[in-house]
C-alpha cells in the first residue's frame, strides 16, 4: 500500500535538488530565458522524444551517451530550439559545456534542452555568459518554470509527496512548458520531472512509455509535432525510498498534471475537451477516432464558438476509418444526447442544453460506437483567434 499526497512548491523542494533562471539576452524586455537543473548526486535519467524526423541538436547529443548513462546538470534555453542547425548545432553544445567550470561542482555527463524557433545558430556566447552567473546552490523553481517558456500563457509545474507502507517516502515534480505545436506522439513540450527516489533506469523507461500513451500523446492543441519535444525523468536517489507500483502511479499523475496545463493552455484556448470513444471494435480504432476528433479543426473550432454542431464530431469519426454505423453510434456532450442510434436528438431544447455544457470550460463529448469495448480519451481544446495572432508573427 501507498498513499500520494499533492504538495504545493516546485522541484527546488526535492532533496538534492537545484534549480534556477535568468535573463541571458536570448529575450528581449529582460524576461527569463536560461535555466538550470543540478543534483548533488549523478541522477539516473531517462527520457522520450518527439517522433518528428527531423530531431533537433540537444537531442541527438542526448542521444551520443550510453544508455543508462548519469548526470548533474540539465542547461535549458528558451527563445532557440537548436535545430535544423546539423552537425554544428550539437559541435556547439559540446563548445558550450567545454567553456562552464563551476568550481568544485563538476558536471558530469551535462544535458542541454532548448526550445524556441527552428532554424537558428545556438548564440553560444550569450549562453555561456548567462550560464556563468549561475549559483548552481539556488533553490529557484519559479525562475527556471519561467525561464523556459516560450507562447506560455503561465509557468508549469506540480508536486507530490508519496508515502510507502514500510515508513519511507520520496517526492517527485515536474517543471514544463508546452502552449502550441501540440500533436499526440508528444508535443511543443519540454517537461523535467525530478524525484529523489531511487528508481532504476528500467523502471523509469517502462514507467515513461507506457504513461506517455495516455497524457502526452493523448492531447492536441494543433495537430502539429516538434523537433525539440523531450520528456525526462532524473532521479537521484537520495531519499532511498522506492516502490515500482508507486511510482508508476504517481508519475502517470504528474505526467497527466503536465498534459492538462498544456492544452489548458493552447496558445490562447478557453476550452478543454476530452474525446471519449468507448465502445469500438478496440483500443488501437478507439485511439484513432479520439485522436481524430481532437486534431479536427473543424472540431476545434466549433468549440470555440460554443456550437454542439454533432455533425462535425460524427464526420470526423467517419473520416478517420474505423469500423462504424450510424445506426448504433450515440453522440453526448456531458450528459446530454444530441445523436441515438440514428435518432437526431437535436430539438430546440436539447440544443440549449448542449450548448450549455459547450460554456463551460471542462467537458466530455462522449461517442459511443457500438460496436465492442475498445476506449480511449484524447485531449483537445478549442481554436481562436488568438492563435492566429500569437503564431503569425512567431520569430518577432
Amino acid at each position: 500500500m501507498f498513499t500520494i499526497l499533492p504538495i504545493k512548491g516546485y522541484i527546488d523542494q526535492i532533496d538534492g535538488f537545484y534549480c534556477d533562471g535568468i535573463h541571458a539576452g536570448l529575450k528581449s524586455n529582460s524576461k527569463l530565458d536560461l535555466g538550470f537543473i543540478y543534483s548533488d548526486k549523478p541522477c539516473t535519467v531517462g527520457a522520450i522524444f518527439t517522433e518528428n524526423r527531423f530531431q533537433a541538436a540537444p537531442l541527438k547529443h542526448f542521444l551520443q551517451y550510453e544508455e543508462n548513462f548519469k548526470t548533474n546538470f540539465v542547461l535549458i534555453n528558451s527563445k532557440n530550439a537548436n535545430a535544423l542547425t546539423g552537425r554544428k548545432g550539437i559541435e556547439n553544445i559540446n563548445t558550450l559545456f567545454s567553456q562552464l567550470d563551476f568550481g568544485s561542482l563538476k558536471l558530469v555527463n551535462p544535458i542541454m534542452s532548448s526550445t524556441g524557433v527552428i532554424g537558428n545558430p545556438l548564440p553560444i556566447e550569450k549562453i555561456v555568459a548567462g550560464a556563468k552567473s549561475f549559483d548552481l546552490t539556488s533553490k529557484n523553481g519559479e525562475n527556471l518554470s519561467r525561464a523556459i517558456m516560450t507562447t506560455d500563457a503561465y509557468a508549469k509545474s506540480c508536486m507530490y509527496e508519496v508515502k510507502l507502507e514500510d515508513g519511507t517516502s520520496f517526492k517527485i515534480g515536474a517543471v514544463a512548458k508546452g502552449a502550441g505545436m501540440i500533436n499526440p506522439n508528444l508535443a511543443t513540450m519540454l517537461c523535467f520531472i525530478c524525484t529523489d527516489a531511487a528508481v532504476p533506469y528500467a523502471d523509469i523507461m517502462e514507467a515513461l512509455k507506457t504513461n506517455s500513451e495516455t497524457t502526452f500523446n493523448a492531447i492536441s492543441v494543433d495537430g502539429d509535432t516538434s523537433t525539440n519535444d523531450t520528456v525526462m525523468v532524473l532521479s537521484n536517489g537520495n531519499s532511498n525510498a522506492y516502490n515500482k507500483e508507486a511510482f508508476a502511479e504517481v508519475l502517470r499523475l504528474v505526467m497527466f498534471d503536465m498534459a492538462m496545463l498544456m492544452v489548458a493552455d493552447g496558445e490562447g484556448a478557453k476550452k478543454v475537451a476530452a474525446f471519449e470513444v468507448i465502445n469500438a471494435v478496440s483500443n488501437e480504432q478507439a485511439m484513432i477516432a479520439a485522436k481524430a476528433l481532437s486534431n479536427s479543426l473543424l472540431v476545434k473550432t466549433a468549440l470555440f464558438g460554443e456550437d454542439p454542431n454533432f455533425g462535425r464530431i460524427a464526420s470526423t469519426i467517419g473520416a478517420s476509418r474505423i469500423d462504424c454505423d450510424d445506426e448504433k453510434l450515440v453522440i453526448s456532450y456531458n450528459d446530454v444526447v444530441v445523436f441515438n442510434k440514428g435518432e437526431i436528438c437535436f430539438d430546440a431544447a436539447t440544443e440549449a442544453r448542449a450548448g450549455d455544457v459547450l460554456k463551460k470550460d471542462k467537458y466530455k463529448i462522449i461517442c459511443d460506437i457500438g460496436l465492442g469495448e475498445g476506449r480511449f480519451t484524447a485531449y483537445g481544446c478549442d481554436l481562436g483567434y488568438k492563435y492566429v495572432e500569437i503564431n503569425a508573427d512567431y520569430r518577432s
